[in-house]
């Protein structure tokens, strides 16, 4: 993302002189209205200077900036604040809009990734199609991958990673955050398949082995390009074998060893079928045989 420091001072813009002058006016009037019982209070006192109260707003690209100058050394927090600056004081500006999605980096970078989130989503509502709507797509993504969890939790984080990476990809496919996000999705992709895996074993190991076939079975056609899917045909192997379904379990093995010929997986699978005196091929019409020597997905 450019975020080069530009040099050009804009004016104030005239609406907000216009809201400048209103605001003076209200005070002054308020000090008018104001009762007797307080104006005598205020006896003796030095007059207050009511035009102190109304400061004219900095320019926006000087806040802009200083936000990039602390961001850049790390001072996140007042980064933020100068940020927030722009976008209140100055909206519906170019540093406004640019203000908006910077707000969502350092709000990423501090750690705040459902605030990150949020002010992402904001902006893309408000500027579906700027020349940083990409990369706020992009900030999306990266928040939620990293709050991707270990396996042996819920893994909604992976899903909407891979959901937002999808969308950056399809929507600016020119995008140089294109590859990265790519390479988010393979991880994501391999911790949802992790995750069925988990789940997987568990049901087989309770002798559950209709649940536990439905879990393989979703990474085998959904997951396939992930380095789970050798073992999750191993163990469609192991599961139709202790069922009693040996067409199936051999349908699994030659799959398996089909596109993974030098996998430990096959071996094991090759094994257990030779235990029954049987061995890997595609036997009869199921859903292995008709994946053939390719994975669907692969």
């Amino acid at each position: 993302m450019d975020t080069a420091v530009k040099t050009e001072r804009y004016p104030m813009p005239a609406r907000l002189a216009v809201r400048a002058a209103m605001l003076r006016r209200l005070l002054l009037g308020l000090a008018l209205a104001a009762s007797p019982a307080f104006l005598a209070g205020c006896a003796g006192e030095q007059d207050l200077d009511l035009t102190a109260y109304v400061q004219d707003l900095e320019p926006a690209d000087v806040l802009y900036n200083q936000g990039l100058a602390n961001l850049q050394a790390g001072n996140l927090r007042e980064a933020s604040r100068k940020f927030q600056a722009v976008e209140r004081d100055h909206p519906f500006t170019e540093w406004g809009r640019k203000a908006q999605v910077m707000i969502a980096f350092t709000q990423y970078r501090q750690g705040n990734h459902r605030d990150a989130i949020t002010s992402a989503r904001r902006y893309l509502t408000t500027y579906p199609s700027s020349e940083e709507s990409a990369y706020a797509q992009y900030i999306i993504g990266l928040a939620n991958y990293r709050q991707i969890k270990d396996v042996t939790r819920d893994q909604r984080e992976a899903r909407a990673t891979v959901a937002a990476m999808e969308e950056l990809i399809d929507r600016w496919p020119d995008s140089e955050y294109v590859e990265d996000a790519k390479q988010k999705i393979i991880f994501a992709r391999d911790q949802l398949a992790g995750k069925e895996m988990q789940v997987g074993r568990y049901y087989q190991e309770r002798r559950e082995y209709l649940a536990s076939i439905t879990r393989f079975k979703t990474v085998v056609q959904n997951y396939s390009n992930t380095r789970h899917v050798e073992e999750a045909l191993h163990r469609l192997t192991e599961t139709y074998y202790a069922m009693g379904l040996t067409a199936e379990a051999q349908s699994a093995a030659a799959v398996l060893g089909n596109n993974f010929p030098d996998s430990e997986w096959y071996q094991d699978s090759f094994a257990l079928l030779q235990t029954g005196g049987l061995r890997p091929e595609s036997v009869g019409t199921n859903w292995l045989t008709q994946l053939g020597r390719s994975l669907a997905g692969a």
